[in-house]
Parts: structure tokens; sequence; C-alpha cells
């Protein structure tokens, strides 16, 4: 909207580091990779919509995948934006950029854009433009310390004893102040509160309590479906892991969106826009029932037990005509 940066803009006009990126041909572990010229350059969009060739470490699925795993992007908390930026930049694409998709650590490389632009932290640059106007007083990549107590702790299932503590309460936990790199794609910490203001911005087409965050049109912009030739996840999805169901759901510049209902097989509405994070957590936003969802929990992998289609089917019965 401040015209500084445009969705069909090359990446590597802002990370001129990924100037010389390939994709991934052969080799992998002990063998070099061989790679190929990407037949188009990556573009700001493909970031936004997960199609621009990069992944995450936890997919397990490719040598791409395993290099992540063996790279210092397992340790984002210990980098700053340059070194992130590096790392990524000494590995392989899985695939041409705009041609498929996955989920990946794009969002992180747009946070890195948005400082680059901006002249300023991803953090300072939230706080001035979106949590601030919000009233969000409590989000933050880095927690304060005064503030620590309230972090619980966070799981992972475990086959033996059912649960493990991956990340204590308290000012042990990674979100206590001390990060360099500020994740665009999974460092901030919040609350059910700020995060139902921020719904609710969304909900009201980007406006709340008269704060302007974004126009309109631009997230219809947004949350329309940007996936290669209109299709869905089945179609494009080359992901072992993603925080929504394949079948009807498109994706959009930052969003899930529901594109068929009848093809998830879970109640819901053409239009409506979501996502979740890695440790169960899950919203939506619902235009035409005028409807929002946030569910906060701290429980991985998120794919473990189906509670969000359970919450979908609670909400959409609950509705009387």
């Amino acid at each position: 909207e401040q015209g500084r940066i445009a969705l069909s803009d090359p990446v590597a006009k802002y990370i001129p580091e990924f100037a010389d990126l390939g994709v991934f041909v052969a080799g992998g572990g002990a063998i070099p990779f061989v790679t190929r010229p990407p037949s188009a350059p990556m573009r700001v969009v493909d970031l936004m919509r997960h199609t621009s060739g990069l992944t995450y470490s936890f997919q397990e699925r490719t040598p791409v995948d395993a290099a992540y795993r063996k790279s210092g992007l397992e340790n984002w908390q210990t980098m700053d934006d340059d070194t992130f930026i590096a790392e990524l930049a000494a590995l392989p694409l899985q695939f041409d950029p705009g041609t498929s998709w996955n989920y990946s650590v794009s969002t992180d490389v747009l946070g890195v854009i948005v400082a680059r632009v901006s002249g300023q932290s991803l953090g300072d640059y939230f706080q001035q433009h979106i949590f601030a106007p919000l009233g969000m007083v409590d989000t933050y990549f880095n927690v304060p310390a005064d503030k620590a107590d309230r972090i619980p702790d966070c799981y992972t299932f475990d086959p033996v004893n059912k649960k493990k503590l991956i990340d204590p309460s308290g000012p042990k936990g990674a979100w206590v102040g001390r990060h360099k790199f500020e994740s665009g794609g999974g460092g901030l910490a919040s609350t059910i509160a700020d995060y139902h203001r921020f719904c609710r911005m969304l909900l009201n087409g980007g406006a709340l309590d008269g704060q302007q965050i974004i126009s309109p049109k631009t997230l219809e912009l947004m949350v329309a479906n940007h996936l290669p030739g209109g299709g869905d996840l089945t179609q494009h999805s080359k992901s072992l892991f993603s925080e929504a169901e394949m079948a009807g759901i498109g994706f959009g510049l930052g969003f899930g969106c529901n594109i068929d209902p009848a093809a998830t097989l879970v109640p819901g509405s053409k239009g409506e826009y979501f996502w979740g994070g890695m440790f169960s957590t899950a919203f939506f936003v619902d235009p035409v029932e005028d409807l929002i969802m946030i569910f906060m929990t701290q429980l991985s992998p998120s794919s473990l037990y189906p509670v969000r289609r359970e919450l979908r089917t609670l909400i959409y019965s609950a509705l009387a005509a």
C-alpha cells in the first residue's frame, strides 16, 4: 500500500543473496548438490503464497529438507537476519518458483524484506503499524521479563509418557527476550485477547475502533486464492506438512482459503480464511457468517489430534437459522 514493494517484484531485488539460487536436481548428504537455474525468478507473491521453492526443516521429505536440518536454520533463535538469509542462500530450492506449493520459511524471508525496506526491525515495524494502532499490548518477538510468568509450558507428544516438555514456562522459555532474528514465520508470542483484536480487524475489512490497518481491497486481494490456475492444494502441494487439509483449500497472501466447502468434508463457508500453528493453535475468519474463531493450546505436532476439524463442526453446528 505504501508503493515500496510489488507482488510481482523478484525477491532478489530485496534479497540479493538469492540471485544465484539453483533448483535441486540431485545430491545431498555426503554428495554435493547438483542444481540447475530456475525456470522463473522467485517473486514476492511466491513468498506470500508458499510457492517459492523454499521448505521447512521439519518436512523430512527430501534431501533439501535434510540439508535444512543440518544447517544452522534449526537454530534460528541464535541468528540475525543476514545470517538466516546466508544459510538459505547456500541451499537449493526444491522446485521452480511459482509451480508448486510447499509450506516453508517463506514468511520468515518476507519478514527480512519488511525490515530491509522499512529500515526498522520487524518488531518495531509491527509495533508502529499494527500492534499499537490495534491496542495489542501483549504481542512480542521477545517477551519482557516481567511478563514471562504468563508463558505456559509447551509439549510434544511422546508415545510412552504421552507428553514431553519441549519449552518451559516462565523466564526460561524460548520466547523470552533474547532473539536477534525476529522470525516472521514463527517468532511472535501473543494472547487470545490480542489476537482477538487482530482477527476482529480482519473481519471488519481491515479496520478496528477507527484504526485502518489495511484497505478492504488489499484484504480482498489477500484472501483470494493465488494458487496457479486457481486450483486447490491437492493439485499443487509438494508438502508433507500443512496446517490445513488439502481438498477444497486454496492459498492466498498469507492465509489458507476455503474455495470449495463440499470438498473439505467439514462445515464452513466459501471465502472463509484461516491458518494454524505448530502447537495446535488455530484461527479462522468467516465473513459470510460474521464469525471468527481463535483456539490456543500448546501441544505439537498439530496433526496429532483433529481438534481443528472438531472445533469447526461444533461451531457451525451451533448456528441457528
